[in-house]
C-alpha cells in the first residue's frame, strides 16, 4: 500500500505570514504608487484568505459603524493589512487616502462609488462597481476618491493593504469631502484613462 502524504490545513495565521510576505517583496521593487498598487493587487489575488482570519467575534463587525482590524503594520512603515467589517446599511463618508490601497472581499459585497473633484469644488461622480467576495482591485492618489458601503442584507469583509503604518497615523484617510455631487456627463469622465481602468480592475 503506498503512503499518502497527509494534506496539512494551512492556517489563518500562515496565510497572513504569507501574504505578509509576498506584500513585503512587492513593496521593495522602488516602483511608484499606482504600480506598487499593482504588483500588490497580484499578491492579494494569490493570498486573499476567508473570513477566518479574523475572530467569530470580529467578524460580528460593530452596530454603531463600520469597524477596522489591524492585522499587522510592517515594522519599517512601509504598509499595513487590516480587515475592515460592515453591517448591512454601513457606510464610509465620501473620501481620498494618504497613499496607495489595495483591497479584496472575503464576504459578501461591497458597493463602491468612486469621485473626480472638479475645478469648481464640486464632486462628480465618475463611476460605481460591486465588489463580491474573491474580487481584489486597487487605487492610488489622485485617483482615489470614493465611497464604500455594504446595501446587502449580511455582514460584508474586506481585507485592506495600505501603503503606510496604521498603526501610527491611525487611519489611512487623508480628507473627506462634504461637498455637493453631480452626476457625470454620459461619455464624459475628468479621471484619465489608465486611472479607471486600474481602478476598476479585478484580479
Amino acid at each position: 500500500m503506498k503512503n499518502r502524504q497527509r494534506l496539512r490545513r494551512v492556517t489563518p495565521e500562515r496565510r497572513l505570514a504569507n501574504l505578509v510576505s509576498a506584500v513585503r517583496a512587492a513593496t521593495r521593487t522602488g516602483a511608484g504608487w499606482t504600480e506598487t498598487a499593482a504588483l500588490v493587487a497580484d499578491q492579494l489575488r494569490l493570498h486573499l484568505p476567508g473570513p477566518d482570519i479574523l475572530t467569530a467575534e470580529q467578524r460580528d463587525g460593530d452596530p454603531a459603524g463600520y469597524c477596522s482590524h489591524l492585522l499587522h503594520a510592517e515594522p519599517d512603515g512601509s504598509f499595513s493589512v487590516t480587515a475592515l467589517v460592515w453591517r448591512p446599511g454601513q457606510v464610509t463618508p465620501i473620501h481620498d487616502h494618504v497613499t496607495w490601497c489595495v483591497f479584496g472581499v472575503i464576504q459578501g459585497a461591497e458597493h463602491e462609488e468612486r469621485y473626480v473633484l472638479l475645478d469648481d469644488g464640486w464632486l462628480e461622480q465618475g463611476g460605481v462597481s460591486v465588489n463580491a467576495a474573491g474580487d481584489v482591485a486597487g487605487l492610488a492618489p489622485p485617483a482615489d476618491i470614493h465611497r464604500v458601503r455594504n446595501v446587502g442584507a449580511h455582514t460584508a469583509i474586506s481585507l485592506h493593504v495600505y501603503g503606510t503604518d496604521i498603526s501610527r497615523l491611525g487611519s489611512s484617510v487623508r480628507s473627506i469631502y462634504d461637498l455637493p455631487v453631480v452626476a457625470g456627463l454620459p461619455g464624459h469622465d475628468h479621471m484619465e484613462t489608465a486611472d479607471i481602468e486600474f481602478f476598476n480592475r479585478k484580479y
